[in-house]
């Protein structure tokens, strides 16, 4: 195979995302966080005032219903996690807690 034919498939897998819309009307935003005492991540709290426990926030994410987060499988399970867009801004780590 050429290198060319990497390339192209390369830019079919990065064009893919380029026609998904960046979030659904019916999705809820994480707005801030709470942390225990070692600074994990326990609950969340949505941009319409819900406060979500880890797990809940976890199945919601799955279910397609909260913005801009991803479900990732690490250390033998499932962690939720900020879309990574190069803005530390919005991390789940950086954002205020309540």
């Amino acid at each position: 195979m050429t290198s060319d034919h990497f390339e192209q498939v390369f830019e079919q897998y990065r064009n893919q995302g380029e026609n998904t819309p960046v979030s659904n009307l019916n999705q809820e935003s994480i707005v801030a966080v709470r942390k225990n005492e070692d600074g994990d991540l326990i609950a969340f709290k949505t941009d319409n005032g819900r406060e979500l426990d880890y797990m809940t926030a976890l199945d919601e994410a799955k279910q397609g219903k909260l913005a801009h987060v991803d479900v990732f499988h690490k250390y033998g399970r499932d962690i939720l996690r900020s879309e990574p867009d190069g803005i530390k801004a919005n991390n789940l780590d950086n954002l205020p807690t309540f």
